[in-house]
């Protein structure tokens, strides 16, 4: 430890030496350069040395492999501030360092050399063994045993999230790998196995007649916190008209009576819009005909009257309205045939609960409590002051006594922003710092982040262990969500061996702050023993970060896989106008082509998945053309 302390004494002098400015002069001291690149050089190899002595245990008779001794000089070679040096060795025309990460030493050696031969010198630079320049190959190769052969020239995979409503389909999956794909993706947090097993099933038949490899990857949902079910609201079914600028009715309110065995089936309105229905007594039903009226009160005690349209289906009756009408469960109807109303009435069916949001705006308080069954909106009294701040639950039992004030807590996907003010017996009370200037609405089932609060829980959650014992049998990749250390890991592979599933490569999802900061740990530790890929899951990644760190984040995180020769997938929103809507955007294009220096990259599911496809195939390979990683390959410009 002494040596390295005097090392990096002699560092710190030889650095202070050169003038850190903009730009260089001429007269730079190539003995002075060449000073601090070997003690740079000495150091990097005793740090590199320190760092692997604690994962000596996870590699084969402690023998560490050149992707281990490559990412372990890596970070010891980050740990300094090198910008002075890069500009000093651009200046003379040298490497910059600056594309060393998949063989660090040697590229840190090639450099030395060069300078050796430019200064006459007594001793020439020799070192006994140097170091390998196969560090891409081993990528590579890496990249090949997770995700196969690419299908079409260019070297990126490209990996889709499977839709269920049609992923079952051999034409569809057919024409998604005859437009790039070469990755599947289950997502576990969707569905259930028996769907799961047909969408396997029907993309090994289309493997089989096409002869293209489609690697499946099923994605464990992990510990996705939540929140929860909110209270529902009154039975009120409200039918709108549609009105012209003019104020006249343009489109009648519309609904189908039905029997109790038709209201599950869905009937489309010609605006494209599910029609309302409403369950009605069978001899109500028995007796309508076209052109008869029912007459009603509505819950707001307005007289309002439904016409008889036409039968749509046996036992289906279509009716409307030229005024908007608010209907309750079970109200009564009188039936008017031929000008006469009939001293007959009827009960109609049940009307489901309005399905509430709680509405918050910014500075608003709102309590995360762990005793509530429902989360409720805020109640107000008939003055309209606050009576009730809202209450939120959430999947996580518990929660909120593991809290403390100041800590951030992010609702929805980083929509909605929120502080811890005050803990108490009640709950955490949560102020509402970021919302859109009129207000957000929270949801049942919307993902809440807490980025500064160490929740301490078990790597796998119950469903995971429960689909492991499912999954292992079908999938060649498992998707780790919200890992966050080497010990999570080692707890999935043991899994996987109880599984008879241990030969399945691993892909670490990292989503956390904590699992970016234990990244270096989970490579060092994972790929001396078990294949290993990792996701930049950059959703919930941004939450805990936030946005302007994580472009940040995300580029380092491609340094390292690259020194750690681990194959990277860059996932979330790529295209995502594209695959959702159909529609292009511009700043989407330029994430594409950053994402094209990334093993594979992940599109979601929707409507225009094929379209994405082939966009972001085109631009991979324009990429493709012009860089590898952060080597630029210069190809001749035609301007």
């Amino acid at each position: 430890m002494n040596e390295l302390n005097l090392v990096t004494d002699k560092m710190t002098v030889i650095q202070s030496k050169h003038v850190k400015t903009d730009y260089l002069s001429t007269d730079i001291c190539l003995n002075e350069l060449l000073e601090t690149l070997l003690l740079l050089y000495d150091e990097i190899t005793l740090d590199a040395h320190q760092r692997l002595i604690p994962f000596r245990r996870y590699y084969s008779d402690g023998r560490f492999s050149q992707s281990a001794h490559n990412v372990a000089h890596y970070l010891a070679f980050r740990q300094h501030d090198l910008r002075s040096l890069q500009s000093q060795l651009a200046s003379v025309g040298l490497s910059s360092l600056g594309r060393a990460e998949a063989d660090v030493m040697s590229n840190l050696e090639a450099v030395i050399e060069l300078l050796c031969r430019s200064i006459p010198t007594e001793q020439p630079f020799c070192i006994t063994a140097k170091a390998d320049h196969s560090g891409h190959d081993i990528l590579a190769t890496n990249s090949q045993n997770l995700f196969g052969n690419p299908h079409t020239e260019h070297n990126s995979h490209i990996m889709v999230t499977m839709d269920a409503s049609v992923a079952c389909s051999a034409p569809h999956i057919r024409a998604m790998l005859s437009h790039g794909m070469t990755c599947a993706r289950i997502n576990c947090a969707h569905d259930e196995p028996a769907i799961w097993e047909k969408i396997v099933n029907t993309i090994r038949e289309v493997e089989i007649e096409t002869q293209k490899r489609c690697k499946i990857m099923f994605d464990l949902a992990g510990h996705k916190i939540r929140t929860g079910k909110i209270q529902e609201g009154p039975e009120v079914l409200r039918l709108k008209t549609r009105k012209g600028e003019l104020g006249k009715v343009t489109q009648p309110a519309r609904l189908i009576l039905c029997h109790e065995a038709s209201i599950s089936e869905e009937v489309i309105s010609a605006s494209d819009e599910p029609l309302p229905k409403l369950t009605a007594p069978d001899d109500l039903l028995a007796m309508l005909e076209p052109g008869q009226v029912l007459h009603l009160t509505d819950i707001r005690h307005k007289r309002r009257q439904l016409f008889v349209e036409k039968m749509i289906a046996s036992g289906q009756w279509l009716l409307k309205s030229e005024k908007s009408i608010y209907l309750g469960s079970n109200m009564t109807v009188s039936l008017e045939s031929d000008g006469n109303t009939s001293n007959a009435t009827f009960c109609l069916g049940k009307v489901a609960p309005i399905a509430q949001a709680i509405r918050v705006i910014k500075d608003d308080l709102i309590l995360l409590s762990d005793q509530a069954s429902f989360s409720k909106p805020a109640s107000y009294d008939e003055n309209g002051h606050l009576d009730q701040p809202a209450i939120l639950t959430c999947t996580l039992a518990g929660i909120a006594e593991r809290l403390e004030v100041g800590q951030a807590v992010w609702i929805d996907d980083g929509k909605i922003g929120t502080m811890v003010e005050k803990v108490g017996s009640d709950g955490a009370w949560l102020r509402v710092t970021h919302a859109k200037n009129k207000g957000d609405l929270i949801k049942p089932d919307k993902g809440i982040n807490f980025p500064d609060t160490h929740l301490d829980l078990p790597a796998l959650s119950c469903k995971d262990l429960s689909d492991l014992s499912f999954i292992s049998h079908y999938a060649d990749l498992i998707g780790f969500s919200f890992v966050e250390s080497a010990a999570d890991i080692e707890e999935l592979i043991e899994h996987l061996h109880q599984n008879a599933a241990g030969h399945l490569p691993i892909i670490a999802k990292i989503e956390t702050n904590r699992a970016v900061k234990n990244l270096p740990d989970i490579i060092l530790g994972t790929i001396g023993k078990h294949k290993l890929g990792i996701m930049i899951a950059r959703g919930d990644l941004s939450v805990e970060l936030g946005s302007a760190r994580l472009t940040e984040i995300q580029e380092e995180i491609m340094w390292l896989c690259e020194a750690a020769h681990t194959p990277v997938i860059w996932a979330t929103q790529v295209l995502e106008t594209i695959a959702k809507k159909g529609g292009r955007s511009r700043a989407e294009f330029t994430d594409a082509g950053m994402a094209a220096r990334a093993e594979c990259v992940m599109l979601n599911k929707g409507p225009y998945i094929l379209d994405a496809l082939d966009a972001l195939v085109q631009v991979v390979m324009l990429m493709n053309e012009h860089q590898h990683k952060k080597f630029s390959r210069l190809r001749a410009l035609h301007w």
